[in-house]
C-alpha cells in the first residue's frame, strides 16, 4: 500500500495515460500507462478505493491504493468506445454507455455484464438518478432515455 496525499485528482487523456495528482502541490505522483486505447472517462468508486477507466472498447478498474499498473478487473462486453461510466451509491455495481449503442450494468462482485439496454444510437452520457433505480442516457442523435431498473425497460424517451 502506498501513502496517499489527503486530496488527489486523477486525469486521463488521449495520450494513453492515467495520472494521479496531489491537489495541494500540483505534483503528479503516479502515472499508469493505458496502452490499449485513449481514456474517454474516469470515475472513482464511492469508497474511493478503485478508479474505473473507460476506453475502447473496455473498462479497466484500478486500485487507487497500490502502485500496481495492472487493473484489478477488466470489463470487456462493449464493442466500441465506452464514453460513460459510473457507480451505484453503495459501489456494488457499475454502469456504462458506449458508442456501440448500449447501456450496460456490471455487478462488481461477479464477472460479466449483468444487464444490457439497447439505444438506437451511440451513447455519449449516462447518469444514475439519485433514487438509484433509474439510469438516464443521452445519445449522439440528441435523444434522452430513462431506463427503469426495476421494470428492466425504457420508461421514458425524449426524442429530438
Amino acid at each position: 500500500m502506498i501513502q496517499q496525499p489527503s486530496v488527489i485528482l486523477a486525469t486521463a487523456s488521449y495520450d494513453h495515460t492515467i495520472r494521479f495528482w496531489e491537489a495541494k502541490s500540483g505534483r503528479c505522483y503516479r502515472t499508469i500507462q493505458y496502452p490499449d486505447s485513449q481514456v474517454n472517462k474516469l470515475e472513482i468508486t464511492p469508497d474511493k478505493r478503485f478508479l474505473a477507466a473507460a476506453g475502447n472498447p473496455h473498462i479497466r478498474l484500478f486500485d487507487v491504493n497500490t502502485n500496481s499498473p495492472q487493473p484489478v478487473m477488466s470489463y470487456e462486453s462493449h464493442s466500441n468506445n465506452v464514453m460513460a461510466v459510473g457507480f451505484q451509491c453503495d459501489g456494488n455495481w457499475m454502469y456504462s454507455g458506449s458508442e456501440d449503442g448500449t447501456v450496460k450494468i456490471w455487478d462488481l462482485r461477479a464477472p460479466g455484464c449483468q444487464r444490457e439496454y439497447e439505444s438506437r444510437a451511440a451513447v455519449n452520457s449516462v447518469v444514475l438518478h439519485p433514487n438509484q433505480t433509474e439510469l438516464i442516457s443521452g445519445d449522439q442523435n440528441g435523444n434522452i432515455r430513462v431506463w427503469d431498473l426495476t421494470a428492466n425497460s425504457c420508461s421514458c424517451e425524449l426524442v429530438s
